[in-house]
């Protein structure tokens, strides 16, 4: 406290260093920037940025490297061993568990939850059409719509995709990065695929700010960012996820929406090559959320195939 001005707190704050990482880090930090202020504070955010090896090593598949995880545990480490104060991650690379040290202590406001085909629409990409996808999941959704399509993998940051779409009939992206990006796509094919046709990732268009459990006054800090009904419908996706014991390398997929006061979940399990495709869709009060995501997975687990299909 100086010169009886606010209170300043300084955080270190833990990212990767791509520029949908940065953009996301920079999304936060304004976030507490404005809480602070409405709390007669003052925040200061130092980022702390982290290369994984995901990032070093783009000839590998992701799935082939242990799934979502690789995007992460470098990133949580920073908080865990104190280089770091918080950290923050796409929801969609967050794993089904959190360490037990570490909390999620917000979920903002969420984006676009939908996925994007960028250089063709479904029904125009060519009979045996080439499309690119480093997910499972698009994969598999996309080649039960059109099983004559042909797959390959696709990774590197949001430019280098875009640059990489011109070897391919079409690529699939997120909705969010695009527009968090600011990128211009006008003079390409873009097709806004609805959750209907594409059932997002876990936790898909959604941040995720982690801190450590035993840091009060990060926690208190942080609560302010917390968007609850976000919240509510990626707690009830996680649960999903997490009674799966899965994670972005398994062709799953969950969306939870506000209806009316009640949570609407949709889920999904499917064979990696789209043969089958194994669904649920359920409706309960916002309270019994995780409970019934953990019951749509046993349900898809045990009673559905699902089990066979995940090879288990």
């Amino acid at each position: 406290m100086t010169g009886g001005g606010p209170e300043t707190v300084t955080l270190r704050l833990a990212t990767r260093g791509s520029a949908l990482a940065l953009w996301q880090a920079d999304h936060v930090t304004a976030l507490l920037e404005d809480a602070a202020l409405d709390a007669g504070r003052s925040v200061v955010v130092e980022k702390v940025i982290v290369e994984t090896m995901a990032d070093q090593r783009l000839d590998i598949p992701i799935d082939a490297m242990g799934g979502k995880g690789v995007f992460v545990k470098e990133i949580q480490a920073a908080v865990l061993d104190g280089r770091a104060d918080l950290a923050v991650h796409s929801g969609k690379d967050l794993p089904a568990l959190t360490p037990d040290e570490l909390v999620i202590a917000a979920v903002p406001e969420r984006g676009d939850v939908r996925d994007v085909l960028v250089g063709s629409t479904v029904d125009g990409l060519p009979q045996g059409g080439h499309v690119a996808t480093g997910s499972i999941r698009r994969k598999a959704q996309l080649a039960s719509l059109r099983p004559d399509l042909v797959f390959s993998g696709l990774r590197g940051n949001i430019a280098t995709r875009l640059e990489k779409a011109e070897g391919f009939d079409a690529i699939v992206m997120a909705a969010a990065a695009i527009e968090r990006l600011g990128l211009s796509l006008n003079d390409r094919v873009v097709e806004i695929l609805d959750p209907s046709v594409m059932l997002p990732q876990v936790a898909q268009g959604a941040l995720v700010v982690e801190c450590r459990g035993d840091d009060t006054q990060t926690l208190s800090l942080l609560s302010a960012l917390n968007h609850l009904p976000s919240r509510q419908c990626v707690d009830a996706e996680r649960a999903f996820l997490a009674e799966l014991g899965g994670d972005c390398d398994l062709p799953v997929a969950a969306y939870a929406v506000l209806d009316a006061g009640e949570l609407c979940i949709d889920a999904l399990v499917a064979a990696p090559d789209g043969s089958t495709m194994l669904r649920d869709s359920r409706r309960c009060s916002i309270a019994h959320g995780e409970v019934t995501g953990r019951a749509m997975a046993r349900y898809l687990l045990d009673d559905a195939g699902g089990s066979a299909l995940l090879g288990r």
